[in-house]
């Protein structure tokens, strides 16, 4: 066979960039992405569903015994004020070893260096048994018709990933450093009061839904919500706002709403927090006589990919090509392996992340292609 020079993966990331995909516009970047997959044998597949545009890709056969399976999106946040920028954010302007855009660093560069790595391997060394790449136009917003519209075509149509790894950047300062093999939790809760509007001169005579409010917010920060457990922080509570609309100083007014924010781990599920919540609330109403509605929604459970097999060898794949052996983690947000993780093991490698969602968002090039590399190890190793 002869040798395929090697995809350019900083090419491909600035060619994604020029996409303007911002949720829920795909801006061509799957289209470029299909095009480029199918040419290396893969069987692509779209998987477009409320409005939402998702790539299945696969290499090798189905129900194959082995199927590795990366994860991605190609959608990104809005640019903010383009005036604060020094470059187009869909120009990819290369400078000074950087190179610039909405997206090359979350997560533009992981997709083109996974994507690059894959057809590096089956152009070259086809493995034994299947690659997938599952790549969404969905995963910056809701999140509802993303890569859960994929995991539900996958399951009705027979494939399978066995493992998967997502790209998102889990790199706090330097390549190397950081793999998450878990993700905590996250749930809102909205809070209305409904209370009797006054003069403030007479507060007797009304009945005032932000003194409640303030009391309903005391009550759930006055504890932590735990001390942490085996592979995860403290779960913390932040109240978000505070808010009753009202411009006037002297009314009390008859309505107040407040929101908190929830990053939670193993120790906890969406639904013990909201009984927890409940309780607060029922204990406030009866407190106060102010009547408090609450509505709680979870965006995601906690989880954690036990230490293994696995996870080990993503760890000697980034410590082989860096230097660096990466700790394992359950910190930061939330990401797609939160719906991944019902369907195969998952973990998390990606590049330094410490632009994404900024102005003048960058990445160094030479880390792309350490990224690269990165993956290429790991797909060697896995079909080894």
């Amino acid at each position: 066979m002869t040798a395929r020079p090697p995809v350019d993966p900083v090419a491909l990331t600035a060619a994604l960039i020029r996409c303007n995909s911002v949720t829920p516009a795909e801006g061509g970047a799957l289209v470029l992405l299909e095009e480029r997959l199918s040419a290396a044998g893969f069987s692509c597949t779209r998987v477009d569903r409320g409005g939402i545009s998702n790539l299945f890709a696969r290499w090798g056969l189905k129900g194959a015994n082995r199927s590795f399976g990366f994860n991605g999106h190609t959608d990104v946040v809005p640019v903010g004020d383009r005036n604060a920028w020094t470059v187009d954010p869909f120009g990819a302007e290369e400078k000074d070893g950087w190179l610039y855009g909405r997206g090359a660093a979350d997560m533009k560069s992981g997709v083109a260096a996974y994507v690059a790595a894959a057809i590096d391997l089956v152009q070259n060394n086809p493995p034994d048994g299947a690659l997938v790449l599952t790549i969404t136009g969905d995963e910056e917003d809701v999140a509802e018709d993303g890569t859960v519209a994929l995991l539900d075509w996958m399951a009705a149509n027979g494939e399978r990933m066995t493992h998967c790894l997502v790209g998102e950047p889990t790199c706090p300062d330097t390549m190397g450093q950081m793999m998450k093999i878990g993700r905590r939790g996250s749930l809102t809760a909205w809070f209305t009061a409904e209370g009797v509007q006054g003069h403030s001169a007479y507060p007797h005579r009304a009945k005032n839904p932000m003194t409640a409010l303030v009391k309903l917010m005391a009550r759930l920060e006055e504890k932590p919500l735990d001390e942490g457990s085996d592979h995860f922080d403290a779960s913390t509570l932040a109240i978000t706002t505070i808010d009753c609309g009202n411009p006037a100083t002297n009314v009390i007014p008859a309505r107040g709403q407040a929101t908190v924010n929830i990053r939670y781990n193993d120790l906890h599920t969406g639904e013990s927090l909201a009984a927890w919540i409940g309780g607060h609330v029922r204990a406030t109403e009866a407190e106060t006589g102010v009547k408090i509605t609450a509505t709680v929604k979870s965006s995601g459970e906690s989880f954690v990919t036990p230490p293994g097999d696995f996870s080990e060898l993503i760890r000697k794949s980034v410590l082989a090509e860096t230097g660096v052996s990466p700790e394992y983690s359950t910190s930061g947000g939330t990401s797609d392996a939160r719906f991944v993780k019902d369907h195969c093991p998952v973990v998390e490698f990606g590049l330094v992340g410490k632009t994404m969602h900024q102005v003048d968002e960058r990445v160094e090039i030479a880390q792309i292609h350490q990224l690269k590399a990165i993956y290429a190890r790991i797909l060697k190793d896995y079909f080894a």
